[in-house]
């Protein structure tokens, strides 16, 4: 996949079927999208997507909930290259990018830069200065410049429409089962492994270290059943993603730990500082506390960990029940 980011100033060489949003979880009405132009290979168009970088939802708001996105920079990169995107654009979104004129970016962005011959969005696309340009507005453009476009409609699921805001809801409640229904795969955690304190290992259960970036949204604090993708291969265990009480204790009065995605890997022995681990976070299982003591903790992460083994069981014999 080619990236091109930072700059309004580009060219694609080849002519593109390009997929326009702000792509903020990709979702599966995001996947229906992406499929539509992935489609269009067989025309002879290279897949390619377009979005901005923050998304228009960061850049406008001045409220750090609404701040924190369901996918990092990085996560959208490597989802995209995973579902066969050639060409992503992420368009930098400030002050004067923001008040683009919609004509101007069809003409000038989309049919120049972007090269594109075909262009699929979503009924609420929006862009341009003060979000005037929509689909209405490309579709005119479009008879005019000689490409092509298609509306992909919303998908529902049992009534609700999939958006990246319901998501964002389940996942600040902690419902992940219902937030992988609407995503299309768990909701996952990339990062670098880390060095922890070293806790872990003194009481027999040796964890992976993750620390979330800060525009990341993580559901509340708490251990979750999860799966770990690290160089390829699939390791299944425990997550606690919070501050680690217990063992914050003592810290200098005020100072505010920080936050942790602390993940013990079923029968794994091995160093992985430095690499790259997609953790997906499953299912939760309780809530994050303080324990009396390490011997208490340990207790209880055997409790848990005995609890997740049994679940990766059942939800491997029920993928391999629904042939997945």
């Amino acid at each position: 996949m080619i990236l091109i980011s930072g700059t309004d100033q580009f060219q694609i060489p080849v002519p593109t079927a390009a997929a326009i949003g702000k792509f903020d979880g990709i979702h599966i009405g995001h996947r229906r999208l992406l499929d539509v132009c992935g489609r269009q290979k067989a025309n002879g168009l290279a897949a390619a997507v377009f979005t901005f970088d923050p998304s228009p939802t960061v850049f406008f708001s001045h409220r750090t909930a609404e701040r924190c996105e369901l996918m990092t920079r990085e996560e959208k990169r490597l989802a995209f290259e995973k579902m066969g995107i050639e060409y992503l654009v992420e368009f930098p979104m400030n002050e004067a990018t923001a008040v683009t004129d919609p004509g101007d970016f069809v003409q000038r962005i989309l049919y120049g830069e972007m090269h594109a011959r075909f262009v699929a969005a979503g009924s609420d696309l929006s862009f341009g200065a003060g979000g005037k340009g929509n689909f209405d507005f490309l579709e005119d453009a479009s008879l005019r410049l000689g490409f092509k476009t298609e509306m992909v409609p919303k998908v529902k699921i049992g009534g609700t429409v999939v958006s990246s805001t319901y998501i964002r809801t389940l996942v600040e409640q902690g419902k992940m089962e219902e937030a992988e229904r609407f995503l299309g795969e768990p909701y996952s955690i990339l990062g670098t492994v880390v060095s922890g304190n070293r806790i872990g290992r003194t009481i027999g259960i040796p964890t992976v270290n993750q620390v979330p970036e800060r525009t990341k949204l993580l559901p509340p604090f708490g251990v979750y059943y999860s799966d770990s993708v690290i160089d390829g291969k699939t390791y299944h265990g425990m997550t606690n993603i919070g501050i680690k009480p217990t063992i914050s204790a003592g810290k200098v009065p005020g100072e505010e730990p920080p936050v942790t995605v602390e993940t013990y890997l079923y029968d794994f022995s091995g160093d992985l500082y430095g690499k790259t681990a997609l953790t997906k976070i499953y299912t939760f299982r309780r809530s994050e506390r303080k324990f009396s003591s390490l011997e208490s903790l340990k207790s209880q992460m055997e409790l848990d960990i005995e609890a997740g083994r049994k679940f990766h069981t059942e939800r491997r014999g029920a993928q391999s029940l629904s042939g997945k």
